[in-house]
């Protein structure tokens, strides 16, 4: 890297967020090369196209391909580059700890092409790991590989990313804050040259020690997941009380600046690949070290009770042996993951107790369907779920469903149809005529 060029970047990891953090470092002119030990990865980003499902992130990589490429060649990446992000998988264990071998793993492989290089190199991990990692075991891995010392030759940040399956292009662009863990104010000082070019907006930057911003990760996720299971209290609690509105009760709250309206929703419980597994490992992070987590594990309890309080209420309009539709399977809308769905989740337990379930989803269906196999059926078209179920239940906010034609829930019988509106997806007015709409929290 010379005086006024921008430094030359390596993302360790091709997959659902290194594939996109490629695509925008090298969008805001950085020059990329992505380092990943599946073939099928670097072929297609070296073709220009991705098979991810993500908005924004094949015409990212199509526009801006003079700048991107990608190699299985570890040397190579190096030798291309003065700074590499590692974004690679840290799965939870049987203790709720996530593991480290994956990184571990690249800083072997990391650390051998680092001997073949003169000057300077900073590693930044960017993969979720638990509080005390950076420090111990990923260092002394990339310091023994390598055969150098965190310092004045080699960099070492820790820098998780705050984003969400379905928007990464558009969080990575525009965060709201941006997390740095350094070894040294050089290697911090780079980092965040890299981050104020990289996002559209100036956003804060934190600085800090390794083990505080490894804490400071996935504590806003527990602290996240705590509202949301806050407020999906509160909706069971409207739900037993005649009159109550959990979202006149959350609109209020929200108000306060002290609590803010952001994720006070009373709807179905949080999943996905990171809200979940981020408030188990900081309950269990907690009980290693002799600390009281009872909030984070209160958190973790009220999500689990989710899917049985809506199978009990899915009780209340309809006997075993009805049809039932459920219509969006992913864990949020426009992303076909369906890792720790609520609606997954839901469907096995209504087939488990002697419902006929059709799922549909724009995206995850093919993804749900092999999670739930013979229990369920998948349903040809959003048309004839809708048309053939005897209790509709919209379960994924997806845009699309705003878009269901009333006449479809017209029954020849004459009966209402009734539906119930997790999200409040449906325009309540569109629907009044031929449907009996219920929503969560509503007191009945």
């Amino acid at each position: 890297m010379t005086t006024g060029t921008l430094p030359r970047v390596s993302v360790v990891g091709l997959g659902k967020l290194g594939a996109p953090l490629a695509a925008v470092l090298a969008s805001r002119g950085f020059t990329v090369i992505g380092l990943d030990v599946n073939k099928t990865f670097v072929d297609a980003m070296n073709a220009g196209k991705m098979p991810i499902v993500e908005p924004q992130l094949n015409e990212l990589i199509a526009a801006n391909k003079e700048r991107l490429s990608a190699t299985m060649d570890a040397n190579e990446a190096i030798q291309k580059s003065d700074a590499s992000f590692v974004i690679v998988p840290t799965p939870s264990d049987s203790t709720g700890f996530f593991s480290n071998r994956f990184v571990l793993q690249a800083m072997e492989t990391l650390g051998k092409a680092l001997r073949n290089k003169k000057g300077y190199h900073m590693v930044v991990i960017t993969s979720t790991v638990m509080p005390g990692s950076t420090g111990s075991e990923i260092k002394a891995a990339l310091e023994a590989a390598s055969g150098r010392k965190v310092g004045p030759d080699l960099g070492l940040c820790y820098n998780p990313e705050f984003i969400a399956l379905g928007s990464v292009v558009r969080d990575m662009l525009f965060p709201d804050s941006i997390l740095i863990g350094e070894s040294d104010s050089k290697a911090g000082d780079m980092l965040q040259t890299i981050y104020l070019q990289m996002c559209e907006k100036k956003p804060p930057v934190q600085r800090m020690n390794w083990v505080s911003a490894e804490l400071t990760k996935i504590s806003v996720n527990t602290y996240v997941t705590t509202k949301i299971s806050y407020a999906n209290m509160l909706a069971d609690i409207c739900d037993r009380l005649p009159g109550a509105d959990v979202d006149v009760v959350t609109k209020a709250l929200g108000a306060d600046t002290r609590i803010g309206a952001k994720y006070l929703k009373g709807a179905m419980g949080y999943g996905g690949p990171c809200f979940p597994r981020d408030n188990v490992a900081f309950a269990a992070l907690a009980r290693k070290i002799g600390a009281r987590a009872d909030v984070a594990e209160a958190t973790d309890r009220i999500n689990n009770f989710q899917v049985d309080r809506l199978t009990g209420l899915v009780g209340k309009f309809a006997k075993a042996g009805t049809r039932i539709a459920i219509l969006g399977l992913s864990y949020k809308p426009h992303t076909p993951v369906v890792e720790e769905s609520h609606s997954v989740k839901l469907a096995a337990k209504l087939a488990e107790a002697g419902y006929i379930v059709a799922v549909h989803d724009p995206l995850a269906q093919d993804a749900a369907l092999a999670v739930l196999g013979d229990q369920v059926v998948g349903a040809s078209s959003l048309d004839g779920a809708v048309r053939e179920c005897d209790l509709l239940i919209v379960a994924t906010g997806w845009p699309q469903y705003k878009e269901i034609d009333p006449a479809w829930c017209k029954r020849s019988n004459g009966q209402r149809l009734t539906v119930l509106d997790l999200w409040r997806t449906l325009p309540a007015e569109k629907f009044a005529d031929v449907v009996d709409v219920l929503y969560l929290g509503s007191g009945r």
